[in-house]
């Protein structure tokens, strides 16, 4: 047993071995020049050998339900159901804390992300723990109005998210402008979890960037490390920890 958590370990090492060389941050005012270990991080763990963002940021998020997030306030058509806030919380812990988040930025605004490729089930997810949640605006980032303070206000009423958005993809490729894409493909896209790692390998590649096609050979290498992966952790049940995997 000992000689197969071993080779798991290695077996995620390797993949984080592969992707550190793009290890960057975002140029953002809550954003580190470069990542570094953050063993104290109240929330955003999966990030937390490796982090863009100080342990101090993560307190806003660390506490249910979450109210203000820097100066936007989360609750302005009322407090979030739980399963909903956990999807926000993964995707704000991406932006401000991921050392890959960087990879996908933003050509016109360097504190900024393009286009990061949502796994559609993740989207599809996302949209059934919000759906009956409301809100005040489509786009989280043009939408708003901004009073003195800096504070979003809303300009319109509160809606239930299904009315705002038709689905997981129209409300992923809405909700934060072109910030998120959703991917075609099964493996070259992120779920923000453990599952990543595998992705990242991948995604980061030249190879991978000059091909979108599902059937390439990215995707296919790709489907066999994370069906290797998931094999590994089923047959034995070995629960393999962040650390392991960044």
């Amino acid at each position: 047993m000992k000689m197969f958590k071993f080779a798991v370990v290695l077996f995620f090492a390797i993949l984080a071995t592969s992707t550190c060389k793009w290890d960057r941050c975002l140029e953002g005012g809550t954003h580190k020049h470069r990542p570094s270990p953050e063993p104290d991080i109240h929330e955003c763990t999966l990030y937390s050998e490796s982090s863009c963002c100080y342990a101090n940021f993560t307190e806003q998020l660390a506490h249910s339900p979450v109210i203000q997030v820097s100066n936007s306030y989360w609750n302005r058509c009322g407090i979030l159901s739980k399963s909903c806030e956990d999807y926000m919380k993964k995707i704000e812990c991406f932006y401000r804390c991921s050392p890959h988040a960087a990879h996908w930025i933003n050509p016109n605004n360097t504190a900024g992300i393009e286009f990061v490729p949502l796994c559609q089930n993740f989207c599809d997810d996302w949209y059934e723990a919000c759906k009956k949640d409301s809100t005040c605006i489509r786009n989280w980032m043009t939408d708003w109005e901004w009073d003195e303070n800096g504070v979003n206000q809303c300009k319109n009423e509160c809606i239930p998210y299904n009315k705002v958005y038709a689905n997981g993809t129209d409300m992923c490729q809405s909700m934060w402008g072109n910030s998120l894409k959703v991917s075609e493909s099964y493996c070259l896209c992120l779920q923000m979890n453990e599952k990543d790692a595998v992705a990242i390998k991948y995604l980061t590649s030249k190879s991978s960037e000059e091909s979108s096609s599902v059937g390439s050979s990215e995707e296919r290498a790709c489907r066999r490390k994370l069906q290797k992966a998931e094999l590994l952790t089923e047959e034995e049940g070995v629960e393999i920890e962040v650390f392991e995997i960044l």
